[in-house]
């Protein structure tokens, strides 16, 4: 299985910026999937997952309210919507893939697949 995401890049504080991250290789039925972040000398960090209904999304308290994750499952496909971002947000976001039961907010270690990242900056 492959993850790839797209849509980082440098934005203004207040701006919105959407991700996006495609599985190949097989069908991640029954999956769950979202997102985690990185910067230099810490921890990746969750962000967001939505299970395989597409029912019950959960979010880091960081971004609660402000991102929103989603997914097309037909499309093998998750997404990450943020909105009125923060410097702070400044970050590698990974998308990722835990099998069914999976609680993204325990940490990476739940993860079974990464996709390889993409950079997003938000200057002040």
């Amino acid at each position: 299985v492959q993850l790839q995401a797209s849509g980082g890049g440098l934005v203004q504080a207040g701006d919105s910026l959407s991700l996006s991250c495609a599985a190949s290789g097989r069908t991640l039925v029954g999956y769950v999937m979202g997102w985690f972040r990185q910067v230099p000398g810490k921890d990746r960090e969750f962000v967001a997952a939505l299970p395989w209904s597409g029912q019950s999304p959960y979010y880091a308290d960081s971004v609660n309210g402000r991102f929103y994750v989603s997914r097309e499952n037909a499309k093998n496909t998750v997404y990450l919507q943020m909105n009125s971002l923060k410097p702070e947000d400044t970050a590698v976001y990974y998308c990722a893939a835990g099998g069914y039961g999976s609680l993204f907010s325990r940490g990476a270690r739940e993860v079974d697949y990464w996709g390889q990242g993409t950079q997003v900056t938000v200057s002040s």
